[in-house]
């Protein structure tokens, strides 16, 4: 992978750990972006990575230096939304760049955002690039479950539970949380429930916040060959019971305002095959950990697999895929291309010194 030219947009707490991995590829960055105060910080010294002397640009530069070094992929680590990225990756692709993104809804945007997807995937094809989100739930909360309902028959439903500390990834995964809102904000911006009707509207016009396991619901669907025929989503506020300042995400959280949300999103398939996971995104208290746990049922709603991961540590997970995931989407057909039509990333094995 040193032959392949990187940039990076962002250099958040997530951009740090994917700079470390990519380091220890030896993989060559060229550039990373940022706004304002993080410009001019020194990449090797804010990542702890000796000899590595580059200095954050300005992401508005990032146009230049697209058409001047031509990189061969740009990793996306900002927003946890489509329309908050959306000309990021325009402009890659304008420029024939790949992307790669951890913006969650990427992962599989056609069921949340389906204008922005196709407007996407035209510039992508047209310049001859690709486009494609991943992250933790590329194995975790996809080919893992795949791979092991290729060993089954007769399945019925499928549920799981995945919980992970905001803190951990920066403010804007945060902010998608509701984190810092009041009850009365969280329910008027998060927690409204739709009539399928509703829903259809807001998906159509652009306007429909999906938590994380509303795309990775419809990717599960995908890649199993299931036919969506209705999915729903609610999602449930955490609160305070104190008031405490993270200084992780520099904000004063007030006893009974939000520190996360509960999202369950449900999935039901022509086929019968039921699909009903929790992801649960909120500030940690210090006993507090991550887990992760799935369960398979036949027809008969009779547990059939059940799968526990003690403490998965979700964020190296997530930047870890990211960048097993560069080779995939160097080679992959042009357009937007979600990760069901790939096969499973696959480990980059470090080279000898």
């Amino acid at each position: 992978m040193d032959n392949n030219k990187i940039v990076i947009c962002g250099f958040g707490k997530m951009s740090k750990i994917i700079i470390k991995y990519l380091s220890e590829l030896n993989a060559n960055i060229i550039d990373v972006f940022d706004h304002n105060k993080k410009v001019g910080l020194n990449v090797g010294e804010e990542c702890n990575i000796d000899n590595y002397n580059i200095s954050v640009k300005n992401i508005n530069d990032l146009e230049l230096i697209l058409k001047e070094k031509k990189p061969d992929v740009c990793i996306v680590a900002t927003k946890s939304l489509l329309k908050d990225v959306y000309e990021i990756l325009y402009l890659c692709a304008s420029n024939g760049v790949n992307v790669l993104t951890i913006c969650e809804e990427a992962f599989y945007p056609q069921n949340s955002s389906p204008k922005l997807y196709e407007k996407l995937d035209k510039i992508a094809k047209i310049n001859n690039c690709t486009i494609s989100g991943t992250g933790y739930q590329d194995v975790a909360w996809g080919y893992l479950i795949t791979t092991i309902a290729g060993s089954l028959s007769n399945i019925g439903r499928i549920t799981g539970q995945s919980s992970y500390n905001v803190e951990e990834y920066g403010k804007a995964l945060a902010e998608a949380h509701g984190v810092g809102l009041t009850q009365d904000e969280f329910n008027n911006k998060l927690g409204k429930q739709l009539s399928e009707e509703e829903l259809q509207y807001t998906i159509k016009n652009g306007e429909f916040i999906p938590s994380y396991r509303w795309n990775t619901n419809g990717w599960l669907a995908s890649k199993m060959g299931l036919v969506v025929e209705k999915q729903s989503q609610y999602n449930k506020p955490i609160i305070s019971n104190e008031s405490f300042y993270s200084s992780e995400l520099s904000m004063y959280i007030k006893k009974s305002d939000i520190i996360g949300m509960s999202s369950v999103v449900n999935t039901k398939t022509k086929e019968g095959i039921e699909i009903e996971f929790e992801c649960i995104g909120k500030i940690y208290k210090s006993n507090e950990v991550d887990n992760y746990k799935i369960k398979i049922y036949d027809v008969n709603d009779n547990e059939i697999i059940s799968i526990t991961i003690p403490e998965p540590k979700t964020a190296e997970r997530t930047c870890a895929t990211i960048v097993n995931r560069i080779p995939d989407i160097i080679e992959a057909p042009s357009g937007f291309i979600t990760t069901d039509k790939l096969n499973a990333p696959k480990y980059l094995v470090k080279k000898t010194k």
